[in-house]
């Protein structure tokens, strides 16, 4: 019996480096075990490695010569295939900055290193690679203040604000808000999006990141309606935690990208905007990372997804109400005004077709008179920015890199007035 599990463990690491490679499968209810194992095995790969190494050798003894030789030689070829997704993962700055260059010019800024002041002046101002066991305490570095009430809804109603300690209380730091994502039915203000937000706010800036109301207790436009009202309510009140109101961008993941995209482009919409119509929720730029960009089905959806949607999230059924689908797809709104966007997606996502990510951005790039920045990442699963991977690394860089070429005219416009 230990003979054949230890093959047979073998031979499931091997396929999950397969995974890593290329998803097994993208339909149905496997996708989500191929999207769960693929995460780990790009993002990962080396804690795999050393995993996978030590059970084998824990359990090598036990096992006659030429099982012990199969399990062995099964697993070398896996942890070849592992290092080849490590070895991915740590250039993905080359995909990232060929997107970059090609919408923003090759000669576009590196970093925001003379655009914003910084606390400390003369200090180190060169953010901290992110790191996985770093990851796990990062919340507490920076979350200076946190479950702050922007709403009325009790928990699912509050935000943490992210800032050095150092920040002065006016220092007027540019702002990114950040929106959870979980298929608008799970999700919380903490544990995504953290390598991101550590980066810029050891380069000064200030992060919020939020909760919004769930679903199913909760029913669309619901959620759109909270990311609204925590915009409005970070415009009204950053200043006094050293954020500029007049500066901020937005961010998500998942779901969450799809209610950045839907907030940058439908600002002081009176229809998201209940009670609050008169209140400003522009943004000055978005960064959405594996978002859906539309609901109407022009576009590939998860085969889970449309189901799940009309069950939980908006209750109703696609076919009978389109309209209802169509006025939450950003799609929807993509208009000459958009504000810049930077769109990120893995080309392995096992959860949100990538094509939802292309055809978004071709439809931007026709009609926006702003930058549109799309960078496809090669062997990123769903969520490959969670963990303080080499690619979240990379990411949160691209990112930055992203925002201060936004910020510039700002930057440059205060300069001329001083």
């Amino acid at each position: 019996m230990t003979r054949l599990l230890a093959v047979l463990g073998s031979l499931v690491g091997l396929a999950n480096t397969v995974n890593g490679y290329r998803p097994l499968t993208k339909h149905g209810y496997p996708s989500l075990y191929a999207f769960a194992f693929g995460v780990f095995a790009s993002e990962l790969p080396l804690q795999l490695i050393a995993g996978q190494s030590a059970t084998l050798a824990a359990v090598s003894r036990w096992l006659p010569r030429r099982a012990r030789r199969i399990g062995w030689l099964v697993s070398a070829i896996s942890w070849l295939g592992l290092l080849g997704l490590n070895h991915f993962g740590r250039n993905a700055n080359q995909p990232l900055n060929a997107a970059l260059d090609a919408e923003l010019g090759a000669d576009r800024r590196r970093d925001g290193r003379d655009l914003w002041k910084r606390p400390n002046p003369g200090g180190e101002a060169v953010a901290k690679a992110p790191g996985v066991v770093r990851m796990m305490r990062i919340y507490r570095d920076y979350a200076t203040d946190a479950d702050i009430p922007y709403g009325e809804y009790g928990s699912r109603n509050t935000l943490d604000v992210w800032r050095r300690r150092d920040l002065p209380r006016d220092g007027r730091a540019p702002v990114l808000l950040q929106v959870p994502g979980g298929a608008w039915m799970v999700g919380s203000k903490r544990g995504q999006a953290h390598p991101l937000m550590s980066h810029l706010v050891e380069r000064g800036w200030v992060c919020v990141s939020i909760n919004y109301r769930l679903s199913p207790r909760s029913t669309w436009p619901d959620h759109i309606v909270d990311v609204k009202r925590a915009l409005a309510w970070t415009k009204a009140h950053i200043a006094d935690y050293g954020g500029d109101p007049d500066w901020v961008a937005i961010t998500g993941g998942s779901a969450g990208g799809h209610l950045c995209a839907l907030t940058a482009l439908t600002a002081g919409d009176p229809r998201f905007q209940p009670g609050f119509a008169d209140a400003d929720t522009s943004v000055r730029a978005a960064v959405p990372f594996y978002g859906i960009y539309d609901f109407t089905g022009d576009t590939d959806l998860h085969p889970l997804l449309t189901p799940a949607l009309s069950a939980y999230v908006f209750k109703q059924s696609r076919r009978r109400f389109p309209d209802t689908y169509r006025a939450a797809s950003p799609m929807t709104y993509v208009s000459a005004e958009a504000p810049p966007f930077f769109v990120l997606h893995g080309i392995n996502d096992s959860l949100v077709p990538v094509e939802q990510a292309r055809a978004f951005t071709a439809r931007l790039r026709e009609v926006s008179t702003n930058p549109v920045v799309y960078a496809e990442m090669p062997f990123a699963q769903h969520a490959f920015d969670i963990f303080g991977s080499a690619r979240a690394a990379h990411t949160a860089k691209a990112v930055e890199q992203f925002l201060a070429q936004v910020y510039a005219p700002q930057a440059a416009r205060g300069t001329a007035a001083r």
